[in-house]
């Protein structure tokens, strides 16, 4: 684009440039900026870009552009964006300096988490110093898929850090990338600066009525009009005599490149073939392949920069990326390869082995063993790195390559499970049909309907995946007995989801466990998790149950790595919740926080805190259980997902008594796409609702809900403690029959469980249904037990109830010291709708208690509540960062906001708030 005069203002561009300065101005200030520049080929995005970059004076730049020859390689673009701050490494948390490096190939480990590089690249740009930071980002479009998403988190979460961000994305089709992000969207140029700027570049006579059509044509792009006269004749200009062009308007551009391009000596067309086939912009790699390819290197250079295409300086740099992708097609297949070649040959192999091996692939005529297996080898690296989806295109382009159909085969399934991890589910299940067309092997046959099972369980639902992880477990056990189990444990996973949807479900899956050799409860802990759940499916409580409690005993007494740890814990804690074990479920679901956050699992960690939560919701611990849902949800937002939200609210809120919260959750969670009537979704749903509508003394509607909850006992869990629910419900409506029913299913597996939870439980529910003092015994018991269990929740709600019969048996003075210790739990813990039912039965009994104050209403957001409870608890500002996704310029600039609330100057000082009586706005 031309700019005006001393090239200070660009032509029509005068708001577009104001809105870029003031976010400059904005960074200056303090305060962080993100913009995604959007609009066609042609429209000035570049220079826009280049706008930014002469005022930034006083700031540090680093840029990174988009090519899309790099898309396959992982983290290209974000190493591009962040080399030159690599020196500030050392002072960022060492996990995500870990993390960082690891993916950008400076050293060896574990596949790092891309949420935990992200992590490391926003605390690295906030660690780049003390002038603000200006990220320019062009061609974001051709980014590689993970560097894409990285840019993406980092721009979601600046907020009080000097960094601008801005990213220009060319506009084609539906949006991939970068979406939901503030946008300045580039039209063409009006009439009237459309003419100025042709005319700056129009030299000689043009007929008016040419000059009409072009603006017309170019529709205001500005390339095209500083482009497309340059093709035309003097006969063309003077009369308009021509052929129209109806191509679209960048394939006219790249067109008029191409002609360009064409009328230049051969040896200077072949000088950019190279430089776009090479997107680095490497000017020694450039110069070494010239050579190699016998050209005269320094006069095809001069030639190619007098032409204005291309600029040799530190880097290449071309014009435009249309004249790349013109300089690609301006010759053949054979001219290209002969150029991928002499680049192969020119690349150091020790430095960049995945370019290298990329350009021995393309130069490839036909199946070649020794590049498969190099990219194979390139595959393993990038995946190492985090890489998913580059290690899948180099395993597609192997399996293309391989000549032996065995090894094929073998390739073709790897393929389609890095591009199944990736999410590119349709290339993936291509992938599964390719291996299937080769002689697979009988582990191979497994794996491969493994593969199919998971893509459609994600692609899906649970009940469509179901079928087919039955079957690969069963074909894999003869050969691989640990894969055969996880594979078992992620059937049953998929049957209690989709529960009552699934033909045959969990029951098939038990039935399948307990007919294969060696799966008779006395194997390894995760044999008898297995078993022990198949049993309680097929022969009932009383046989599993006991193989249960003995597995989840095993669990917590043991060691495991991180891998067993993270893929057998989640099952182990559900296990412990659905046989009464509170203590196991406490501590394991604990240990499994820790393991998911000590290795940076972020795939692992939100359910980890959902079910950790969910514990410290029965513990009583309604604020604990808050902070938890804070940390979940900068997860969920970091990856785009609202699930964790949701589920959070949905075991949290009903015990609040929050009922617009609670339905919001409910309604959210059975309207979602990929849950919408799943088993256990209604399960969690109903058993949420009551919860809420017991709290709230709305009898009917708990009971309803309740009925709806418990209807498939074998998903356990939260269908067991619908019963309980149910239970109360019935008794307050006189349905006293199938109250009883509903105890005694509760008293018969409280004696196979015999743990203080189950007993508590049953003694509780035995209470409701009895009379005189044996009632009164039972509530006593009920008490004692649930104490010593530590479901501080049951307990105070079993207070209430208590404390509710002995002012029915006008008991009053007990009644008094029962219902007092009630509201006093419940109120200290949160429950407010079931403090309010003690709080009524005490004024019924001559107590007033004071409700909670409507000053106390939210005095800090959720977010600050946890950062202060964070600082209370010793945690620096990186650290809590790192634990909240946030930066530490952010975690400071949300503490001065806690500071200026609760009147205080100082950490010190947070130290000594009562944060539990605070309520919390979202």
């Amino acid at each position: 684009m031309v700019r005006d005069g001393a090239r200070t203002e660009l032509i029509g561009r005068q708001d577009e440039c104001k809105v870029l300065d003031d976010l400059l101005a904005q960074a200056r200030a303090g305060r962080s900026g993100v913009l995604v520049v959007r609009g066609e080929a042609g429209i000035g995005k570049t220079e826009l870009l280049n706008h930014l970059l002469e005022g930034a004076t006083g700031c540090r730049v680093v840029r990174a552009a988009g090519v899309q020859s790099e898309m396959e390689l992982s983290y290209a673009g974000l190493h591009q964006l962040c080399a030159p701050l690599l020196s500030h490494l050392e002072s960022i948390p060492e996990p995500q300096r870990n993390a960082l490096r690891t993916a950008f190939g400076m050293q060896v480990g574990d596949a790092p988490d891309r949420f935990l590089v992200g992590l490391a690249t926003l605390s690295l740009f906030a660690a780049a110093g003390d002038e603000p930071l200006l990220c320019l980002v062009d061609d974001a479009q051709w980014l590689d898929r993970v560097s894409a998403q990285t840019l993406e988190f980092v721009a979601r979460r600046l907020l009080a850090e000097p960094v601008l961000m801005v990213l220009a994305v060319r506009e084609s089709g539906s949006r991939e990338v970068l979406v939901d992000l503030p946008e300045l969207a580039v039209r063409g140029l009006g009439e009237p600066d459309s003419r100025r700027l042709l005319d700056s570049v129009v030299t000689g006579p043009l007929d008016q009525r040419v000059r009409d059509r072009i603006v017309a044509e170019t529709r205001g792009n500005p390339l095209a009009l500083v482009e497309l006269p340059r093709g035309l004749t003097l006969l063309e200009m003077a009369g308009g005599f021509g052929v129209p062009e109806s191509r679209p308007l960048s394939s006219q551009i790249e067109a008029g490149f191409l002609r360009r391009i064409r009328s230049l000596p051969a040896q200077t067309q072949q000088l950019l073939l190279i430089a776009a086939t090479e997107p680095v912009g490497d000017v020694s790699l450039l110069r070494s392949a010239g050579e190699r390819l016998g050209i005269d290197v320094d006069r095809a250079a001069t030639e190619a920069e007098a032409s204005g295409l291309m600029t040799l300086g530190t880097w290449v740099r071309f014009r435009h990326p249309l004249v790349r992708s013109a300089a690609y097609r301006a010759v053949g297949f054979e001219e290209r390869r002969r150029v991928h070649a002499a680049l192969a040959e020119s690349i150091d192999a020790t430095l960049y082995p995945e370019r290298r091996v990329w350009h021995l692939a393309s130069a490839a005529t036909g199946p070649d063993e020794n590049v498969a297996a190099e990219l194979e080898g390139s595959a393993g690296r990038a995946h190492a790195r985090g890489g998913v989806a580059a290690a899948a295109a180099f395993l597609d382009r192997a399996t293309a390559l391989t000549p032996d159909p065995v090894r094929r085969g073998a390739r073709a399934l790897a393929a389609a499970r890095a591009k199944y991890q990736a999410g590119a589910f349709d290339t993936a299940r291509e992938l599964v049909d390719a291996a299937e067309l080769s002689p697979l092997d009988e582990v191979g046959a497994g794996r491969a309907t493994l593969l199919r099972g998971q893509i459609m369980s994600a692609a899906k639902s649970a009940s469509a995946g179901l079928p087919l992880l039955l079957e690969a477990a069963k074909r894999l056990q003869p050969f691989d007995s640990a894969l055969a189990d996880q594979t078992y444990r992620d059937a049953i996973y998929a049957a209690l989801t989709a529960g009552r949807l699934a033909t045959g479900g969990v029951r098939d899956v038990a039935e399948a466990v307990l007919g294969t050799p060696g799966h008779t409860g006395t194997e390894s802990r995760e044999t008898r998790l297995l078993t022990g759940l198949a049993r309680v499916v097929t022969e009932g409580y009383a046989v599993g149950a006991p193989v249960l409690l003995e597995a989840v005993a095993a669990f917590r007494e043991g060691q495991f790595t991180p891998e067993d740890g993270l893929g057998w814990l989640p099952f182990a804690c559900r296990m412990a919740h659905s046989t009464w074990d509170f203590a196991a479920w406490s501590e394991l679901s604990a240990r499994l926080v820790d393991l998911a956050r000590g290795n940076g699992a972020l795939a692992v960690l939100p359910s980890a805190l959902l079910l950790r939560l969910s514990n410290r919701v029965f513990a009583g611990d309604l604020r604990g259980a808050a902070s938890l849902i804070v940390e979940a949800n900068a997860i969920g937002e970091a990856t785009g997902s609202s699930f964790f939200a949701h589920y959070g609210a949905l075991v949290l809120e009903p015990f609040r008594g929050r009922e617009p919260a609670t339905r919001q959750a409910i309604e959210t969670l059975t309207q979602d796409r990929l849950l919408r009537g799943e088993g256990k979704v209604t399960t969690a749903t109903q058993w949420a609702a009551a919860v809420l509508y017991n709290g709230l003394g709305r009898y009917e509607e708990a009971y309803a809900a309740a009925e709806r909850g418990c209807e498939n006992p074998q998903e356990m869990g939260l269908s067991l403690q619908s019963r309980v629910e149910l239970v109360e419900a019935a008794v307050r409506l006189g349905r006293t029959e199938r109250a009883a029913e509903a105890v005694r299913t509760i008293e018969e597996m409280a004696r196979v469980s015999a743990t203080p939870w189950a007993l508590g439980t049953s003694a509780a529910a035995r209470a409701l249904v009895s009379e005189g003092e044996t009632a009164d015994a039972l509530h006593r018991e009920a008490v004692e037990l649930l104490d010593t269990a530590g479901v501080r929740m049951d307990s105070a709600r079993a207070r209430l109830r208590h404390g509710e019969w002995l002012r029915q048996e006008r008991r009053r003075a007990q009644a008094r010291t029962r219902l007092g210790e009630a509201h006093e739990m419940l109120d200290d813990a949160g429950a407010e709708a079931f403090a309010e039912r003690a709080r009524h039965e005490l004024k019924a009994v001559g107590v007033k208690v004071r409700g909670r104050a409507a000053a106390e209403t939210a005095v800090l957001t959720a977010k600050e509540v946890e950062i202060a409870r964070l600082v209370q608890g010793g945690f620096t500002n990186p650290e809590i960062g790192a634990r909240l996704f946030l930066s530490p310029h952010t975690v400071e600039w949300h503490l001065r906001k806690v500071f200026a609330k609760l009147g205080v100057s100082s950490r010190k000082e947070i130290g000594s708030v009562r944060l539990e009586a605070m309520a919390t706005a979202p």
